[in-house]
């Protein structure tokens, strides 16, 4: 059986873990908090992600450790990083955590035999060559693999992904991480395969691309609104022509949580540093502070002073537990501090967050759990 290991075991790297090791591999995960690694190995793990509790449950061959000198001593050849790369103040991401692995890689010492490190996470262009620059010496291969997935579906997404884009080192390392998708997945996804510098592009300006279906939407049915026409028929209407699709073609709130705002942002600062103004990248994020002022005077004028206004969410979407970038939280907060009632219903853990932030800004409703 073939071994994998997992650098970076948190939300995304926990679900890509246990869906290889029901595909048949063996897996090792690492990760550096020692009372979190507990819970992984003894099958105590309380995960809000949909089948991460009964995959872990069910696993055989998934054990976790601190040590990644365990994992160096062990007989993995692939080792797939999916630790954080946080936005930095200038629209970046910063890549301390993989730098601190390649650090560690570099003092462990050169591999006797090649090995395979496959970065997940997002990474701006460029610095993956970086990184093989720095690590080929000690005879590794870097490779960059990230995943086009959704917070609250991560394992299914793994499972169905549409695409898998591989930024392959060389022909060889991009069969092999192939063969792991191959294996992993449910269904028969299209493989992109391409240099490392032109799938780290191609990564955020995936993701550039929605966040501007997304605006162009919100636009519209701001307009629609304003000259009382009908949003959801005129978009539900332009989706329908197969050059352009339906699928986040809704008018509503605007975009938000821990990808596409970020990564449109990325893919804006990487052309700027290149020398081109990526001027869809600066509207895209434009019409969403505007969408957010249109929606907020839109509430202002129909809603009347003392009438409250309830949101059933304020999460960056439905069925998530995070509030990064939300553009409903955005909305409620704005009305809240205008001197309107606001009343939130959300489950617990959000409603603890939130008050933790604002305390009694807002009037709460627990939403009661599905059993």
């Amino acid at each position: 059986m073939e071994t994998i290991a997992i650098l970076g075991i948190g939300k995304l790297g926990i679900c890509f873990a246990l869906n290889l090791e029901r595909s048949g591999y063996a897996v090792l995960g690492v990760d550096i908090s020692p009372a979190y690694i507990e819970t992984v190995n003894r099958k105590t793990l309380r995960s809000f992600e949909p089948r991460v509790e009964e995959y872990l449950l069910e696993s055989r061959n998934f054990e976790a450790t601190t040590s990644l000198h365990e994992a160096l001593e062990s007989e993995a050849e692939m080792f797939f990083v999916c630790v954080a790369t946080p936005s930095t103040p200038g629209g970046g991401y910063d890549h301390y955590q993989i730098d601190g692995i390649a650090d560690q890689l570099e003092k462990f010492g050169p591999n006797p035999n090649p090995r395979h490190l496959v970065i997940v996470a997002t990474t701006m262009p460029g610095y993956c060559d970086e990184l093989s620059a720095r690590l080929s010496p000690l005879n590794w291969r870097v490779s960059y693999n990230p995943e086009f997935i959704a917070q609250g579906n991560i394992i299914h997404d793994q499972q169905y992904p549409d695409q898998v884009l591989i930024g392959e080192a060389d022909e060889i390392a991009g069969q092999k991480i192939e063969a792991v998708y191959r294996q992993m997945c449910k269904n028969e996804p299209v493989f992109c395969r391409m240099r490392r510098l032109s799938a780290e592009i191609c990564k955020i300006a995936t993701n550039c691309f929605l966040t501007t279906k997304i605006s162009f939407a919100n636009s519209i049915g701001d307009l629609a609104t304003l000259v009382g026409a009908e949003p959801d028929k005129i978009l539900q209407a332009i989706g329908s022509d197969s050059r352009i699709g339906g699928k986040y073609l809704g008018y509503g709130y605007g975009f938000g949580g821990p990808c596409f705002p970020r990564d449109n942002r990325a893919l804006g600062k990487f052309a700027r540093d290149a020398g081109y103004d990526l001027l869809i990248s600066e509207a895209t994020d434009e019409v969403n502070r505007r969408h957010l002022d249109f929606q907020f005077q839109l509430w202002m004028d129909n809603f009347k002073e003392d009438q409250p206004i309830l949101f059933d969410y304020v999460t960056y979407k439905k069925d998530s537990i995070l509030l990064i970038e939300s553009q409903q939280l955005a909305l409620a907060e704005k009305l809240a501090r205008a001197g309107r009632q606001v009343m939130i219903r959300e489950r617990e853990v959000v409603v603890e967050e939130l008050r933790a932030r604002y305390g009694e800004l807002f009037q709460y409703l627990i939403l009661e759990e599905k059993v």
